[in-house]
């Protein structure tokens, strides 16, 4: 058996967008799984899951082919090579702000000569007799950019090798700049874009978290990594089935 390859790096190292949604049991990843999307982002900084649930919701991952992506709580290396031996392809580390934070991302998840990851190779590598030879071309790492003070740091963070995206956070970036609450502010708006094209400027991959109505305008950024989550797709289809019922029910 080989080593599962990386859809959501293969595509982004094509030059193309990845598409990944945010979801939290097995039978919903296998519910969303012919939908065509990269990869599957598994909450574990604000949502339920536990390690003791990665096994499970990687296997999901892995029957359709989708990367599984997990957000750990902290920036803690021990957490992050963890996440990757459950069976996670790739970790996202939240509020990253300096050089350093972003050098312990890759300290974490990779193993030597690029990282200290613990020599256990994990769910993964079942069956694989070269994972240790391969794995570090097949994990990916994500840098959340999400503070104020990330992004005045952002050039420094950027000359951190072997993370594959910069993902920038609205909400947590809008709180940090005092405008709580909405990450449409121009203010906002205007250091996502300023940092994308910094991003893209030192050849690295900018992501971003967005809906239905913003990802058209991300995307013309140059924006590559785009995730979102489907409470709006179940939000939207709510108000519209109430709708076309109370519809039709006012013609009869």
């Amino acid at each position: 058996m080989k080593i599962r390859s990386n859809r959501v790096k293969e595509k982004l190292a094509a030059g193309e967008a990845a598409y990944v949604v945010v979801l939290h049991d097995p039978d919903s990843i296998d519910i969303f799984g012919p939908n065509g999307f990269d990869g599957v982002w598994l909450e574990s900084e604000h949502g339920p899951n536990d390690f003791a649930d990665v096994s499970d919701l990687t296997r999901a991952c892995d029957l359709w082919g989708m990367t599984p992506l997990l957000r750990v709580n902290r920036n803690e290396r021990s957490l992050i090579y963890r996440a990757l031996d459950r069976g996670a392809q790739g970790v996202i580390v939240p509020h990253v702000k300096t050089r350093a934070e972003a050098e312990s991302i890759v300290a974490g998840g990779k193993f030597a000569p690029l990282g200290k990851r613990g020599m256990y190779p994990g769910r993964q590598s079942y069956g694989v007799d070269d994972y240790l030879r391969d794995a570090n071309d097949q994990t990916m790492l994500i840098a959340m950019i999400e503070d104020d003070e990330a992004v005045r740091n952002l050039d420094e963070i950027l000359e951190v090798d072997h993370i594959d995206v910069f993902l920038l956070g609205p909400h947590d970036l809008a709180s940090s700049m005092g405008h709580i609450g909405n990450p449409g502010h121009p203010e906002v708006q205007q250091s996502i874009a300023n940092a994308a094209a910094r991003i893209q400027e030192r050849g690295r991959v900018a992501g971003i978290l967005t809906d239905n109505e913003g990802v058209a305008k991300y995307r013309a950024l140059g924006i590559r990594f785009l995730f979102t989550s489907t409470a709006a797709w179940v939000r939207d289809g709510a108000k519209e089935f109430v709708s076309r019922s109370e519809a039709a029910r006012k013609q009869v």
